[in-house]
């Protein structure tokens, strides 16, 4: 009897298998490339699911060919992760779990979602919500302030929901503005110098909402907890004096400022030079 050529039968193990030995991933707009091997690393995975079948042209591809998986691609570097050696490690203070377990029953990752489960429930426990994109801590000062406004509260002649200047919070605000402004000749003065685009607020929900009400515009971070820190509120004006007012009727005074300019271009015609800045003022109340 002829034995069997070795290389013959390697030749025929690969043709059985339809995937190169690398795989290039689009998960979400996020290109990953990794080994066959790790993919099918956890038997029974969904991962493993699509890379063991026989007929790889029933997957979906992206237009350059890479297979297109519709999740989260920020969030699939801790998947792969983990398929190469079954352990996770996250960085101190990862603020997702909440989301990166969904990811892990995605995927079907039962020993991946126990990992997730323990602490997602110390963090209910202390009610913090798991898909905040932050983890701070109140500001320092913030359990005080809750004292003193609870006893201003108290006294007699007090006026309901007020709790006087004493039991303000006390924290920062930062106020920054993209604007423009021109510099003509010697001889000429520019009546529209400055043009501010947007106000910028940046701090404490809570304390951007006490200073500026039905001003600020919280449509690019509409369910931020009052406790937590934002920097994508704006306001609905564009003078900055306003908001100085009501910084200043509130009991902030500004404590530091920076700014940057940078000229854009110069108009043909008159030599004007049109100049972009940056400034941010930095205000504190006790």
């Amino acid at each position: 009897m002829a034995l069997a050529d070795p290389a013959s039968c390697a030749k025929g193990s690969e043709d059985n298998n339809p995937f190169p030995d690398i795989i290039e991933l689009n998960v979400g707009g996020q290109v990953y490339i990794t080994r066959h091997p790790t993919l099918v690393s956890v038997p029974g995975s969904l991962l493993w699911e699509m890379f063991t079948q026989k007929n790889a042209r029933s997957l979906a591809r992206d237009s350059k060919g890479r297979f297109f998986v519709d999740r989260d691609g920020f969030l699939f570097r801790y998947i792969l992760d983990y398929m190469r050696d079954q352990q996770l490690v996250l960085p101190e203070h990862f603020p997702e779990r909440g989301r990166l377990q969904r990811e892990a029953e995605y995927f079907m990752l039962p020993e991946l979602v126990k990992l997730l489960v323990p602490k997602l429930s110390e963090q209910n426990s202390l009610g913090d919500d798991p898909c905040q994109s932050d983890p701070e801590e109140p500001s320092p000062g913030a359990d005080t302030a809750r004292s003193l406004s609870s006893a201003a509260a108290a006294l007699p002649g007090a006026a309901p929901g007020t709790a006087g200047t004493e039991g303000r919070r006390a924290g920062f605000i930062t106020i920054g503005y993209r604007g423009s402004y021109t510099l003509g000749r010697d001889s000429q003065t520019d009546a529209k110098f400055r043009r501010v685009a947007r106000i910028m607020v940046c701090g404490k929900t809570s304390l951007a909402k006490e200073v500026f009400g039905d001003t600020l515009n919280e449509s690019r971070d509409p369910d931020r907890p009052p406790e937590r820190y934002t920097s994508r509120y704006y306001l609905k004006f564009t003078f900055l004096e306003q908001a100085f007012d009501k910084l200043a009727d509130a009991g902030f005074h500004m404590v530091a400022c920076n700014s940057t300019g940078t000229c854009a271009f110069a108009h043909e015609q008159t030599d004007d030079r049109i100049w972009t800045s940056y400034t941010e003022y930095v205000f504190y109340r006790e």
